[in-house]
């Protein structure tokens, strides 16, 4: 089964269900998913979406049943992951900066939790001493991934615990005989480095004497993916074989049964999901042509919010004489999508397909402006289905409370 959708399909879906519409091959996920079965096969390694990126229902469900893990982000995904049938124990809970409350409901629904804080590390200690095993989200102070905004494990990142802090880390776990079972990073996303991961290896196996009930090492996602057609993204066959190699030869290894654990995000979904636009108005100036979509960064805040490219074609006219666009869109901010991009005669009324927006496209999209928020469709084994209906006006104001 072909992991493509072709574009005379999405233009038929756009027009069956309207536009903007998110549009999403299940089969593209299961590809990248056996990626990385394949390239880890025979080892001890188990991989956790990072669902962050999208968590629609039905792309968890699917997920679950292609045999993946959940990476959960905020205790709500937690209840969302147990929703789509993920028991306790194929559940990862990781967040930062949260109330300890959250934490608590976590160990009560029985997932894997770490821990971001010496705060709530002593919380812990305090609730539970050694009652519940425990991971610890470590900051290994190295600098990775595609931009600082998307880089969280430099020196002056909020997320983990700093590993210069190892004193105080291990006086907590030593003062409330905490468990601690897995010692985890995430330097960031968008990283095509596999040496970053070997780096993490380093830093997280020269900690393990200190912590001798560990059984897992947990090295986060964030693998590259090509937004752009000449680019190449994070070598997984690569990736299996360095980490694997450094995990052999380093020495505190020696004695030690490790599970190594993954947390893909934009890895399983980005290149699953098609945004589809309608050209709305036509403008030129002196020196640009603008083609102004019924969208905005309400639905698609990557290319303004982290300068991220997204691959855009014009899938109503394939064969038009190439010309320079601005692709724009409708909402009162500037949320230009694309400067001076080479594209296929663009007409009024023409579709054009965002690239790679299955993964912080509909997850990250708002009401702003009092515009609705798309609908979802999924493709799996070339049908297709709605997923998610599109706002209407009454979702507006829904939670609103009338008292004038």
């Amino acid at each position: 089964m072909s992991t493509s959708i072709s574009n005379q399909t999405l233009v038929h879906l756009a027009e069956k269900y309207g536009t903007p519409l998110y549009v999403y091959n299940f089969n593209t996920i299961e590809r990248q998913y056996k990626k990385l079965q394949s390239a880890f096969e025979g080892t001890n390694t188990r991989f956790f979406y990072a669902c962050k990126a999208l968590t629609n229902i039905n792309v968890l469900k699917y997920v679950k049943s292609l045999g993946a893990n959940i990476d959960c982000s905020s205790i709500n995904e937690v209840k969302l992951a147990l929703k789509a049938g993920f028991p306790a124990k194929r559940i990862l809970y990781t967040s930062n900066g949260i109330s300890f409350d959250e934490i608590e409901v976590a160990k009560e629904l029985g997932v894997y939790i770490n821990i971001d804080s010496l705060s709530n590390l002593r919380k812990f200690g305090e609730a539970f001493g050694d009652q519940y095993p425990v991971g610890l989200r470590l900051r290994p102070n190295i600098m990775a991934g595609g931009n600082l905004k998307i880089s969280t494990g430099h020196e002056n990142s909020k997320f983990g615990i700093p590993v210069d802090l190892l004193d105080d880390i291990l006086t907590i776990v030593k003062a409330y005989d905490i468990n601690v079972i897995d010692l985890h990073i995430h330097t960031g996303s968008e990283i095509k480095d596999v040496g970053v991961f070997v780096k993490g290896i380093e830093v997280l196996f020269d900690l393990l004497p200190h912590f001798p009930h560990v059984k897992v090492i947990d090295l986060g996602g964030g693998f590259k993916v090509p937004y752009k057609k000449d680019e190449q993204g994070t070598d997984i066959d690569l990736l299996a074989k360095e980490v694997f190699d450094a995990i052999k030869s380093h020495p505190n290894a020696l004695g030690r049964s490790l599970e190594v654990w993954f947390e893909p995000g934009k890895f399983l979904v980005s290149e699953c999901g098609t945004l589809l636009t309608k050209v709305n108005v036509l403008k030129k100036t002196k020196t640009t042509r603008f083609a102004a979509v019924n969208s905005g960064f309400n639905h698609l805040i990557r290319p303004m919010f982290y300068d991220a490219f997204h691959q855009i074609d014009n899938i109503s006219n394939e064969n038009g004489e190439v010309g320079n666009y601005s692709i724009v869109g409708n909402i009162c901010e500037t949320d230009t999508f694309a400067w001076e991009r080479p594209m296929n005669e663009i007409k009024e009324g023409d579709i054009l397909a965002f690239r790679n927006a299955g993964a912080y496209g509909f997850e990250m999209a708002s009401n702003f402006n009092s515009r609705y928020k798309p609908a979802e469709v999924m493709v799996l084994n070339g049908n297709d289905a709605l997923i998610r209906e599109r706002d209407q006006f009454a979702d507006l104001f829904r939670k609103q409370i009338e008292v004038l």
